[in-house]
C-alpha cells in the first residue's frame, strides 16, 4: 500500500465516521476534514471528478459551519414543579437507556422539585439537571444530562457559568459530582471540575 492509497482510505474513513455522528456541528467538521483529504487524494491521482466533488463538499461544510457559529441561540432554565411532571416523565422515559449509561444510580422518583430543571435551547428541552443539598454551601449533582444531538458543551457553559447565580443566590459555594464513567470524567474536567485527591471518582468545582 503506497501513501496515495493511505490518503484515500483516511479520507473515506473520516467521511464514513462523520455520517455516523448525531451532532450536526461535529458531523460537518469531521466531514470537512474527510472531504478535504479525499479532494487532495483525487488531485494527486489525477481523478478530477473526485477532486471537484469533494472540493465542493468541503466548501458546503465550511459555509454551514460558519452559519452555525454565527447563529445566536436562546438558553433558559425551566424549573420542574413536581416529580410527577408530565414533561419530566416523558423526557426521562424516552432517554432512560442513554441516561443510565452515565447515571446508572439516578432515581427519578427521588427528584427534588426545587432542585431540578430542564435546560431549554431555543425552547427545546435539551438537558435535564438535578442535584441534592449536602450542606448549606455544598451540593451533589445527581444528574447533568444532555440529549445526544446537543452535546457540544454549550448547555454546560450556560448552567455553570452564565447561570451560576442560580447556585450563588442559594448560598452554594461548592459543586460536587461522582462518576465512574471515563467519558463523564472528561466532561467534568472540561467544565471546570477538579478530581478529588482522596477519591478519583469524586469531582469538585468551587463557585
Amino acid at each position: 500500500m503506497n501513501y496515495l492509497e493511505i490518503i484515500g482510505y483516511i479520507g473515506s474513513a473520516l467521511i464514513a465516521i462523520s455520517l455516523m455522528m448525531k451532532n450536526i456541528y461535529y458531523l460537518r467538521r469531521i466531514n470537512l476534514i474527510g472531504a478535504s483529504t479525499f479532494a487532495v487524494y483525487g488531485l494527486l491521482v489525477g481523478a478530477v471528478p473526485v477532486f471537484i466533488l469533494n472540493s465542493f463538499i468541503s466548501l458546503v461544510d465550511i459555509y454551514y459551519i460558519i452559519e452555525m457559529k454565527k447563529q445566536k441561540e436562546y438558553f433558559t432554565l425551566l424549573q420542574i414543579d413536581k416529580a410527577s411532571d408530565v414533561l419530566l416523565n416523558k423526557f426521562f422515559n424516552f432517554y432512560e437507556r442513554d441516561i443510565k449509561k452515565f447515571f446508572p444510580k439516578f432515581d427519578i422518583s427521588k427528584i427534588e422539585e426545587d432542585k431540578s430543571f430542564f435546560i431549554l435551547r431555543n425552547l427545546i428541552p435539551v438537558g435535564l439537571f438535578a442535584y441534592k443539598e449536602i450542606s448549606e454551601t455544598e451540593i451533589l449533582i445527581e444528574l447533568d444530562y444532555a440529549i445526544p444531538d446537543y452535546r457540544d458543551l454549550k448547555n454546560a457553559r450556560f448552567v455553570y457559568f452564565a447561570q451560576s447565580n442560580h447556585f450563588n443566590k442559594r448560598g452554594y459555594k461548592k459543586l460536587t459530582a461522582e462518576t465512574e464513567s471515563e467519558i463523564h470524567k472528561k466532561y467534568l474536567h472540561k467544565v471546570g471540575f477538579k478530581e478529588s485527591e482522596s477519591n478519583p471518582n469524586l469531582f469538585v468545582k468551587n463557585i
